[in-house]
């Protein structure tokens, strides 16, 4: 990583621009954010700087481990620490990486020159990576940067990561001096404001019998006694030593049981996606069966409408066949199927004459082939008969267009009556 390319703006105004001018820019020179989370990006920056005064956004350059750099948003700073009744500063460095919002940003402890990370620490790595549960349960859009802090807060709080680093002091002779290298230990920028330099301070509070500050430095009520150093650092190192081994197992609990919940969750979201397409299978079926029933009733109408005319037109001629019977010798062609009303019998007459017509031509035909009629006197009665045979067609077809109409005004009466 390098220094910050960007200076942070010093007030909450320009601190609003500067977010907005840097995560607005386009082309090569655009922060690697989707634009769809920009905006929220720039909201929790704001929520944390309102929040934390002491975090500073910056823009940066960030080296991934296989060598890419990429340039990146950050929270710069101090976060509050309160150990042993007084609250000391860490400084810490939040970098917002690609992903954020949608995953969990990547927290640094940024010691001074003063600090060394504690060896070994639960939560942070030699290289001062974070590693907190809130970072590991992260949760987009819930999730933010102001609750990250206070979890960062009560972690470090339970078990500091960092402490100072003291100096040997090149002078033996203790006297006061106005320059802060004789106590390094307790000129920390990142902690409360140091008591008066001077090696008196640092010896007092040993004779006191209190236990070593992790930056350092030592603040402690009035009324306190002198306790046994040893007792009170097997104590709490027990209880720090604990309480972390329970934090550990509750989150690998938590994380086997999110893993077999999600492992259910998806069983059940296939389940659930063949239910729905066999519902829709179903429906589809259901609907066709459907149409189907009616398509049957209707066929049903039809067929009853036609059995009751076939059984009305058979109980009307039953009569007329027996006497055919007995008529046997002397039947009359045209009297032997008698018309309903006029258009049939109309309808039957032009037929009829339509097909003499045809009849009438064929023979001409075959006539003017052999000879036997001239071929203008051929073209001649062919012209007639044509011109006759038209009339006599169009004739049935209008008939046939009235039964047509009469037998659908027929039809939707019949229905009406069945349904009923």
């Amino acid at each position: 990583m390098v220094p910050p390319s960007s200076t942070p703006p010093p007030n909450p105004q320009q601190i609003q621009q500067f977010l907005s001018s840097v995560l607005s820019q386009r082309g090569p020179s655009a922060l690697p954010y989707s634009e769809d989370t920009k905006w929220l990006i720039r909201q929790q920056l704001l929520s944390l700087i309102s929040n934390y005064p002491s975090l500073e956004p910056k823009t940066a350059t960030f080296t991934h481990n296989d060598g890419r750099s990429v340039n990146l948003l950050q929270a710069e700073g101090t976060i509050p620490m309160p150990f042993q009744g007084v609250t000391y500063n860490i400084p810490i460095i939040i970098w917002l990486m690609e992903s954020y919002p949608r995953y969990a940003p990547a927290v640094y402890v940024n010691p001074t020159r003063d600090m060394i990370i504690k060896r070994p620490h639960p939560h942070v790595s030699p290289s001062g990576l974070v590693s907190i549960p809130y970072l590991h349960n992260w949760i987009y859009p819930s999730s933010n940067l102001v609750d990250l802090v206070l979890h960062l807060s009560s972690a470090f709080s339970r078990d500091p990561p960092l402490y100072s680093q003291r100096r040997p002091n090149p002078n033996p002779n203790p006297s006061p001096s106005p320059n802060p290298s004789i106590n390094s230990s307790m000129t920390s920028t990142y902690g409360q404001h140091p008591p008066p330099p001077g090696p008196r301070v640092a010896a007092t509070a040993a004779a006191a019998g209190y236990p070593p500050s992790p930056y350092g430095r030592v603040q402690h009520p009035q009324h306190s006694q002198a306790r046994p150093t040893s007792t009170d650092d097997a104590a709490e190192v027990y209880k720090r030593n604990a309480m972390n081994k329970l934090v550990e197992m509750v989150h690998g609990d938590i994380i086997g049981m999110r893993k077999a919940r999600e492992v259910e969750m998806e069983g059940m979201f296939s389940a659930q996606a063949v239910l729905r397409r066999r519902e829709e299978e179903i429906n589809k079926g259901l609907k066709e069966m459907q149409d189907e029933k009616e398509g049957l009733e209707q066929q049903l109408q039809v067929v009853l409408m036609n059995t009751d005319v076939l059984d009305r037109w058979i109980r009307d001629n039953e009569g007329k066949i027996k006497n055919l019977g007995k008529k046997n010798n002397n039947v009359a062609v045209d009297e032997a199927i008698h018309c309903v009303d006029v258009l049939s019998k109309q309808v039957l007459d032009s037929t009829a004459a339509d097909l003499a017509i045809e009849d009438v031509v064929y023979s001409l035909d075959k006539a003017v082939q052999d000879g036997v009629v001239p071929f203008d006197q051929y073209l001649r009665n062919v012209r007639l008969l044509s011109r006759e045979q038209f009339f006599h067609r169009a004739t049935a077809s209008k008939v046939k267009e009235a039964q047509m109409q009469a037998q659908v005004a027929n039809m939707a009466a019949r229905i009406s009556h069945f349904v009923s």
